[in-house]
């Protein structure tokens, strides 16, 4: 596998990552006991940290791009093996 397919891989497993982890861990001024902003959502985050959001995108990414090159290299899981439909009319 050459190395731009790798890094294309970890940018898509990232930013399904960020999207999947940035409602973890955040709360609304409300559960915070912060005063809202005149206008304000009431689903508005209060404690939103992108950081925090980038590194535990990052870690899981890396950890997704590092399974799925594996099992490209090894094997683990093959075409055959997600073919359910064809045991089923065995």
């Amino acid at each position: 596998m050459n190395w731009t397919s790798i890094v294309a891989i970890y940018v898509l497993f990232w930013v399904m990552s960020a999207f999947v982890l940035l409602p973890f861990g955040v709360k609304t001024h409300d559960e915070l006991g912060i005063e809202k902003v005149p206008g304000q959502a009431d689903s508005a985050p209060g404690n939103f940290r992108p950081g925090r959001v980038v590194l535990r995108a990052t870690v899981l990414a890396a950890t997704l791009t590092a399974i799925y090159v594996g099992n490209y290299i090894y094997g683990w899981i093959t075409v055959e093996d997600l073919d359910i439909l064809s045991r089923l009319i065995r």
